[in-house]
Order: structure tokens, then sequence, then C-alpha cells
């Protein structure tokens, strides 16, 4: 049976593993149910340890399999850490916009990262539940200058009401992607300029249509 992912034992060209960090009860797991599976609890429990789902998608005619990895915030989890890093080739760093001090903590969750990942990591800041805009916290301005500082991509989302929620993970996994294919090419080619053939024209396929992005004062930066 064919799909848009094409047939089901079609070849997997690549598999990019995205790690999403945070503290807890930012919205993490949700984010990953609303990407993965389209879906929003709100009786959400809190992530016990590591799970990761997975999203299959076609981009410039190549199977892509995102392996999203999810861990708890809470302190006593970090005995994962070293673990759950190693291979990751994406992260997203999550912080809830209502929560002034999940933000402050984002430089420690940066240098974590950074201290275990690859340091071609393609990094993206996400303040989530931008749907509660009158009990904002965090306002836009310090994100996009800490993103700025740090080199980071930066989008504001709503998992409840799926505002760019799959709009950053694809810009994050077309990011991977097209510094996989620059690696490609240059491994295949030493002219230095032929390396720029993946920077435009990406075509994305996913699943199906979602529905129109609310934007509800909600933003995305690069």
């Amino acid at each position: 049976m064919s799909n848009l992912y094409g047939d089901y034992n079609q070849k997997i060209d690549y598999v990019f593993k995205v790690v999403l960090i945070g503290d807890s009860a930012v919205g993490k797991t949700q984010l990953l149910a609303r990407f993965a599976r389209n879906e929003f609890s709100v009786d959400s429990k809190a992530t016990i340890g590591v799970e990761f789902q997975t999203k299959t998608l076609v981009i410039d005619n190549k199977t892509v399999k995102a392996q999203i990895w999810d861990t708890a915030g809470q302190e006593r989890y970090r005995a994962v850490t070293s673990a759950y890093y190693r291979g990751a080739v994406g992260a997203m760093l999550v912080y809830d916009m209502t929560k002034r001090q999940s933000f402050d903590h984002m430089a420690k969750w940066l240098e974590e990262l950074r201290g275990h990942a690859d340091k071609n990591i393609v990094i993206m800041l996400i303040g989530n539940k931008c749907d509660l805009g009158s009990l904002r916290a965090v306002p836009t301005e310090d994100a996009q200058e800490f993103a700025q500082r740090e080199n980071l991509f930066f989008m504001e989302t709503s998992a409840l009401e799926a505002t760019n929620v799959e709009t950053a993970f694809l810009t994050i996994l077309t990011e991977i992607y097209r510094i996989i294919g620059k690696k490609s090419l240059a491994a295949d080619d030493d002219d230095a300029d032929g390396n720029s053939s993946l920077l435009k024209g990406t075509r994305i396929i996913i699943p199906s249509e979602q529905e129109s992005e609310k934007r509800g004062g909600c933003c995305g930066k690069t």
C-alpha cells in the first residue's frame, strides 16, 4: 500500500535523532505528541525516564525518519544524559513562556547539551504555551536576543493549539538534512562551490496537510 511516505517497505535514507530538553512541565511531551500523532492530552503526566517516537517524511526525495527523544527535566534523572545526547543531530531547548525560571534555565541546559553533543548539532529554542499570551512572563525580544547570541533557531509554539509545532520540527529537520547533504557533497566533490545546491529548493512531504496555522500572537524567528 502506497501513501505519501511511499511504500511501507521503502528504504529509509536517513535517521535523524532529535532530543527535547528543558525543565519539567514546559510541554516537551505535548510537543512530541502533537508532532508525532497530532494529539494533545490535558491530563499528560510527567515523563519518567526517557521515551521516543518516530515520524517519517520525505525531504528532496529522500526518506527521513525523525527519531524524537523526550526525557524528564527533573534533576534526579540526569543520569540518562550521556546516552540521551549520544548520536543526536538536533535539539530543541524548550521553555514555558509563562514561567520565567524555565527560560532562565536555558543557558544551563544549553551548556549541558554542548558538553555532550556533537559540535555541529542543530539547536532550536522553543517558547511553548504561546496560547497563554495574557500570562506571558518571557518577552519575545528576550528569547530572540538569547537565540541570536547563541546562534540558535527560535520559535514560539502552542502544543495545545498546534501553533508552529510542525513548522518548528520541519525547520530543524530540514536544516539537519542540509548539513548532512553538504557533508555528502563535500565527500563526493572537492569543489566547495558545489556544496550550495542543497541550500535552496528543499521540498518536504508530510503525511497529511495539517490545519492552517493559528498565529495567535506566536512567532517564529531564525
